[in-house]
């Protein structure tokens, strides 16, 4: 690691997975900066889960967690934060945040790529340019972009860490459509595009330090799936059973410092199963 505390950023961190992982890393010793849409609490707001009709797409749901609030959690674990606003819908915040960042951490040891784009999820016939475009953009082409800003100093230096949050979506038909228990074309298609990055990544700048990794949080009942509600037809529909959205951190955290984690390369890593097994390790 290039400083006395390794740096982290891990993106979509005001709720949900991305919170629990910035905490798990801070918990590990990490400093940590966190980007997201929220910053303030009281002011988060998600789209529905599925697109119903048009009026009831435009209506977004009040939703909790903040950057704020996850800034203050990391402090309290003794840990350095910094908050970067950032919407993976527009490029220009993109670069911008990435400016800031670097104004404040010329280099990162770890870059996490948990956060998303949802839109109302459309079944097939539903399907538009503009729901497709978005998606698209924000889990795939936008995280390209968002990759190769923040890899030149991890090049430079020789050594650096992407972490991207895999989704079975990408690789496992629904048990139903959206709104019924399943996901739609357009979420899953983009997060498979997103599963593609971690692999190129390895074949191309791994013989430059640089190490990327997908890893599969599993189902994971957060504070927006319970916004958005559904949860219970997705579980009885595919037989998932919830996940801790702490045990990514902890596998992260391991996947980012240990010398055993290559052999994980080219796999996409269950983050439930181990992170059992690391506590089984602890524990003998």
């Amino acid at each position: 690691m290039s400083n006395s505390r390794p740096r982290a950023l891990v993106t979509g961190a005001s709720r949900g997975i991305g919170r629990q992982t910035a905490l798990a890393l801070a918990a590990a010793g990490f400093d940590i900066a966190i980007s997201g849409r929220t910053v303030i609490e009281g002011e988060g707001t998600i789209a529905p889960r599925a697109s119903i009709n048009p009026t009831s797409d435009a209506v977004l749901l009040p939703v909790e967690g903040s950057l704020e609030a996850t800034a203050s959690e990391i402090a309290r674990l003794g840990s350095e934060c910094v908050i970067v606003p950032m919407d993976l819908t527009n490029p220009v915040s993109i670069a911008e945040a990435v400016s800031r960042l670097h104004a404040d951490w010329e280099v990162l040891d770890l870059v996490v790529n948990n956060a998303f784009v949802h839109r109302p999820q459309q079944s097939f016939l539903d399907l538009t340019d503009d729901s497709l475009r978005t998606s698209w953009e924000g889990n795939f082409l936008h995280q390209v972009l968002l990759i190769q800003l923040l890899i030149e100093p991890m090049l430079a230096r020789g050594a650096g860490t992407i972490v991207n949050m895999a989704s079975s979506s990408a690789t496992y038909d629904p048990p139903a459509g959206p709104g019924a228990g399943g996901w739609g074309l357009g979420y899953a298609a983009s997060k498979a595009a997103f599963g593609r990055i971690a692999g190129t990544l390895n074949a191309e700048l791994g013989d430059r330090g640089i190490r990327a990794f997908n890893v599969d949080p599993g189902f994971v009942v957060t504070e927006s799936a319970l916004a958005r509600g559904g949860t219970e037809a997705i579980a009885q529909g595919g037989g998932y059973p919830s996940a801790d959205p702490a045990a990514s951190g902890k596998v992260i955290a391991w996947l980012a410092t240990s010398p055993d984690a290559g052999r994980f390369l080219g796999k996409v890593v269950w983050a439930p199963k181990l992170a059992d097994d690391l506590a089984a390790q602890e524990a003998l």
